[in-house]
């Protein structure tokens, strides 16, 4: 526990024995017997001023028993007791406070071990409770911020962990902060800093993440070539009802193969029959006279 201090008394006090001790040298080389109470009685104030006068700090709660049973709640500030009769059992800092606690080897859901690292920020809201209903709320508000993880890593899968940090923050500090109510300690927050699993699974995950790329990547030149095919469906047709459009095509494609310069293009006989290309300009030329 920690112990108080008071600078102002510890110097009241040494004025006092100083005063004591000064009156009794005095005393002593006079041969005054009777003034002796004086300087007992100073030196007696000296002893008991430090035990008296007492000093909290602006974050410090101070929990006062006499005769063993609860007194009084003390500071911030000087305050006073009883020496001998009253005792100070316990100083509560009552400012935010961190906790760094992990899950080494914990088995989520799914039944694959993980190593989970948190901070908890945690703040005495009663310092009665937590002085007087539990022996060690520090160390208890560390086992029950370790205990309730690996329970919450247990009822979840491994997905989960990873993906919602946010929401399992949130639901730990509400499971620690119910825990912990009866002694006086709230949970403000939970910050999962990091989550790990063995390099071997890993590599097995990344090898599956990798394999349902390549499946999607797949599916989707499938989709396409699909797509490509009905557009060769449907220029097919087109070009079974408009024979004079698939020869101009056919002659456009030469035309294009040729614009390369120094590019030479053979053609079957039967290719170039098939065209027939003066059939082709005697119906340009009808278009052209129709207009």
């Amino acid at each position: 526990m920690k112990t108080l201090s008071n600078p102002p008394a510890m110097l009241l006090s040494a004025v006092l024995l100083l005063a004591g001790l000064l009156e009794f040298a005095l005393l002593h080389t006079s041969g005054i017997v009777v003034g002796f109470v004086l300087p007992a009685v100073l030196v007696l104030l000296a002893i008991l001023t430090p035990m008296s006068l007492l000093m909290a700090n602006q974050w410090e709660k101070v929990v006062v028993l006499r005769f063993g049973k609860l007194h009084a709640m003390r500071g911030a500030g000087m305050f006073a007791i009883v020496p001998f009769i009253d005792s100070i059992a316990a100083v509560i800092d009552q400012r935010i406070q961190t906790i760094e606690f992990n899950a080494e080897q914990a088995l989520t859901r799914d039944t694959v071990p993980a190593n989970i690292d948190a901070v908890l920020f945690w703040q005495v809201h009663d310092a009665e409770k937590a002085a007087l209903e539990i022996t060690d709320y520090r160390q208890a508000i560390s086992r029950v911020a370790q205990t309730t993880l690996r329970e919450a890593i247990g009822a979840s899968p491994l997905s989960e962990l990873l993906s919602n940090r946010k929401q399992m923050d949130e639901m730990l500090t509400a499971e620690i902060g119910r825990k912990s109510a009866d002694w006086g300690v709230s949970a403000i927050s939970v910050e999962i800093r990091d989550v790990s699993i063995p390099s071997a699974l890993q590599d097995a995950m990344s090898r599956q993440a990798q394999a349902e790329r390549e499946k999607q990547a797949r599916v989707i030149l499938g989709a396409a070539e699909e797509e490509v095919a009905q557009k060769f469906l449907a220029a097919a047709d087109l070009y079974a009802r408009n024979p004079a459009a698939l020869q101009l095509r056919a002659m456009n494609i030469i035309y294009e193969t040729t614009k390369e310069r120094g590019a030479t293009v053979l053609i079957p006989t039967a290719m170039v029959d098939a065209m027939n290309p003066g059939g082709i300009l005697g119906l340009v030329g009808a278009a052209k006279a129709a207009t």
